[in-house]
């Protein structure tokens, strides 16, 4: 094993479990987020030599292939959680779940901005280069989400609150 291949495995290692997280909150589903990484990776494993930031490069890649999967499917994705499961009741562990079943009733685009914005806490600016839209249009969707939350997801009108 060569250094360069060394250099690869130990960022695969190291940085996986957070790269996950990430694909996971852009997906919504956790075999999907496995494949999206695993795609990512190995894009990244081709352009190895020529990357002077990896893991901004695979950030990247897992935003732009979770974009290309909304734009394929017209952005009217069924949601995998039933929407009218009722709220949880207890506190962190319910709020977790809540959340995460209030983004599984967004569209991927919607979902991959959000967590763009307040998971990776880009700005705008940054958001609409990672995802190749302008800065207007991530303000339109960011708003046309939290509007969505508010209906959908009533429950959490205090977190929405603070951001819309």
């Amino acid at each position: 094993m060569d250094a360069r291949e060394a250099e690869f495995n130990d960022f695969v290692a190291s940085r996986s479990g957070a790269l996950l997280r990430t694909a996971y909150l852009l997906t919504g589903d956790h075999h999907h987020a496995e494949d999206l990484l695993q795609v990512a990776l190995v894009e990244a494993a081709r352009r190895w030599e020529k990357l002077d930031e990896p893991e901004a490069y695979v950030r990247r890649v897992l935003y732009t292939r979770n974009i290309s999967r909304w734009r394929k499917r017209h952005l009217d994705e069924v949601s995998l959680l039933d929407h009218d499961r009722p709220a949880s009741s207890a506190a962190d562990h319910d709020l977790r779940l809540t959340l995460e079943q209030a983004l599984a009733r967004l569209t991927v685009k919607q979902r991959t901005i959000l967590v763009l914005r307040y998971f990776e806490d880009l700005t705008e600016e940054q958001t609409g280069r990672a995802l190749g839209i302008s800065r207007g249009t991530v303000k339109s969707v960011t708003r046309q989400a939290f509007e969505r939350l508010r209906t959908r997801a009533p429950e959490l009108a205090d977190l929405i609150g603070a951001h819309a």
